[in-house]
């Protein structure tokens, strides 16, 4: 058996194996639909819930590592579900969607002519 936070570590979920303990700590990780801390050991055939901002994956454990190897040796740590591996490409498609919407702001600060313009446009609005 391997603690969560050690598994979490080696299968690439987090970078840093304090990240994946605090992630754990913090309610992001569930077990068994059960909030854990960062010491319970995973054993082959748990489900877990991992939360990492807008994305979700529900995974099952079918192998354990102590050791990050590569990411390709990552994967075969675990099986995501078909659900969890649609949603999250339904959110990301939607949030590149949204990126490719959003206003193209210019980079950087505001030369003298903008500046002049964004205070007659705020003290116009008033």
């Amino acid at each position: 058996m391997v603690r969560i936070d050690k598994w979490l570590w080696a299968a690439r979920f987090y970078k840093t194996r304090s990240v994946a303990a605090a992630a754990v700590a913090g309610g992001k990780v569930q077990l068994n639909d059960a909030r854990v801390k960062p010491a319970k050991p995973v054993k082959i055939g748990d489900r877990l819930v991992v939360r990492a901002g807008p994305y979700e994956w529900l995974i099952t454990v079918v192998g354990l590592s102590e050791k990050r190897g590569p990411a390709s040796e990552a994967q075969n740590l675990y099986q995501e579900s078909e659900e969890s591996h649609q949603a999250r490409e339904q959110i990301a498609l939607a949030r590149k969607a949204e990126r490719l919407a959003a206003p193209a702001y210019a980079k950087g600060r505001p030369s003298k002519r903008d500046r002049r313009r964004i205070i007659k446009f705020t003290q116009d609005g008033t």
